[in-house]
């Protein structure tokens, strides 16, 4: 996991967007309406980076797809400290 989120957050453009989203997240569970408002990014933007978060089992979704709510996954909280130590990286 601690290599998918170097890859995810540092090595591809739109990391910087992929960790307002995980910490959006972190906050509360959001749907992807909601998380656009949140991180002010097009609603098109969010989906293709929580289709990518979902790829990589940083995040679920619940519920049905258009209001589906999305959450961290167990295996995401396992490795938190990794993803703090990276956003940091990042700044």
């Amino acid at each position: 996991m601690e290599k998918a989120l170097w890859y995810l957050l540092v090595g591809t453009r739109g990391g910087q967007s992929r960790a307002q989203l995980i910490r959006a997240i972190e906050e509360r569970p959001r749907n992807a309406n909601q998380l656009s408002e949140v991180v002010d990014l097009d609603y098109n933007t969010v989906r293709y980076h929580l289709d990518t978060l979902l790829e990589h089992d940083v995040v679920e979704k619940g519920g049905d797809d258009y209001g589906a709510l999305y959450f961290l996954t167990d295996r995401f909280e396992q490795h938190r400290e990794a993803f703090e130590e990276i956003t940091e990286a990042m700044d």
